[in-house]
């Protein structure tokens, strides 16, 4: 009974399972460690040597898929230096001089994160050339703009495609702002109070990369700031690909027909062989859950810890890695569906229905003196009798504008779809010379990688 509850205890306080991915991560900081206790005469030189040489053997094994994890390995950190003592002995317990588990993890998921969010960062563009690609190759389709889901004012397609493209910068930037937080060196910090060894924590901030080391030592070994702001960003990341994906599925749809989608990104159904699935689209939507759950589950880990490192912060790994695995899977695809997509600018033009134009009949009798709110008025007025008679605001004539106003003149029936799209030609509008300058300028933010 004894032994079955310690195996029971091992299993449940192990992180093995999942911080093995940290290998290549633990293994880099005790380099870094132990060339600085060689250098500052805290261990021999040759002790050194025989640490960084066993731990390169290490680096090889794992990755070479020979190395033998064993049961007793509570953690990755433990794995390895078990490993290091049986390839150069007692040497091997020299390399935990002047450092505490508390900031190696740390030090571990930092450089973790340094690791992936560069290519992160790649995927994310990957998905905005494609983006634009899209909307280059669709740059003249007209599709109905929403609010509410209903049709609201007639704009480009591609104008609709640089909305996601603007989201997507903005996830970049966060990005980019928060490797600022992760770019931070804990190592130093023993447990919570520094060290007693005369190291140069400076020296291996630059071995490993990091363009700042941590300033308090009972913050570095349980900040996990980084990491609800990883996941904070990855959840608004997921939000934006979501909402994307939930228009792809509507737009591919019998009802809206305003686009079809690859066959490698669909699937077909199990009993109705007529169907073609946008599954993909889904399970990426699907996805967000996912991530949104590492976030809450992340800060409620958080909310409740004292200074400093309590054991609860074992369960970071879990939920970064998760969602890494969600995002990091979700972009290629994401941009490889985009590049399979067709659109189908007939239907999207003949979806549109006329009434989407009442505001510029509003704006044109603005233009001929009325003010905005009684003209906002009158095109209400029509298009509620349009509504009534079973016809589109472009089958009234001019006399029986003149019902409603007598501001209405010949020049009404200049107020088109095209008329519609011209006029919104502001900074950020979509008129066709406004996206063709966006998609320009898209194009160069891509070429230049900002």
């Amino acid at each position: 009974m004894l032994e079955s509850k310690s195996r029971q205890v091992q299993e449940y306080v192990g992180s093995l399972r999942f911080d093995r991915r940290l290998y290549r991560q633990d293994i880099a900081g005790s380099i870094a460690h132990a060339h600085m206790l060689g250098r500052q005469g805290i261990i021999s030189a040759t002790d050194a040597e025989a640490i960084v040489g066993g731990l390169s053997s290490i680096a090889g094994e794992i990755a070479a898929g020979s190395f033998v994890f064993k049961p007793e390995d509570e953690d990755i950190h433990m794995a390895i230096e078990g490993r290091l003592f049986e390839l150069i002995g007692d040497t091997a317990g020299r390399l935990h001089t002047g450092r505490s588990r508390n900031d190696q993890v740390a030090l571990d998921l930092r450089l973790y994160l340094k690791d992936e969010i560069p290519a992160m960062r790649e995927e994310i563009r990957a998905l905005q050339a494609s983006l634009v690609g899209l909307a280059e190759r669709n740059a003249d389709v007209v599709i109905a703009g929403y609010t509410h889901l209903q049709q609201a004012q007639p704009v480009l397609f591609a104008h609709h495609m640089l909305a996601y493209f603007e989201m997507f910068s903005r996830d970049m930037a966060r990005l980019d702002d928060c490797l600022v937080r992760v770019d931070v060196m804990p190592l130093g910090s023993g447990a919570l109070a520094g060290v007693t060894y005369p190291i140069d924590r400076e020296s291996v901030a630059q071995e490993l990369g990091f363009s700042k080391l941590s300033a308090n030592s009972m913050d570095a070994v349980s900040d996990r700031d980084f990491v609800v702001e990883f996941n904070s960003f990855a959840a608004i990341l997921m939000m934006h690909i979501s909402r994307l994906c939930e228009e792809l599925v509507m737009w591919s749809s019998t009802e809206f027909g305003f686009i079809s989608i690859g066959e490698g990104f669909t699937t077909g159904s199990s009993i109705m062989p007529q169907k073609r699935n946008p599954d993909l689209a889904e399970l990426a939507r699907g996805k967000v859950g996912r991530v949104y759950g590492d976030l809450m589950a992340i800060l409620t880990t958080m909310k409740g810890l004292p200074l400093s490192y309590n054991r609860d912060l074992q369960e970071d790994k879990v939920h970064v890695f998760d969602t890494m695995d969600a995002v990091r899977h979700t972009l290629p695809i994401g941009s490889a569906m985009l590049d399979s997509i067709t659109v189908h600018g007939d239907r999207t033009r003949a979806a549109i229905k006329d009434y989407v134009l009442a505001t510029d009949l509003a704006d044109y009798l603005v233009y001929k003196g009325m003010p905005f709110r009684t003209a906002h008025s009158v095109a209400a007025r029509i298009s509620m009798d349009a509504g009534v008679q079973g016809r589109g605001l472009l089958d009234f004539t001019v006399a029986e504008l003149r019902n409603y106003s007598d501001l209405f003149d010949e020049d009404v029936k200049n107020v088109t779809i095209e008329s519609s799209l011209d006029a919104r030609d502001v900074h950020g509008g979509t008129a066709p010379v406004r996206v063709r300058a966006a998609l320009k300028a898209a194009r160069s933010q891509l070429e230049e990688g900002s």
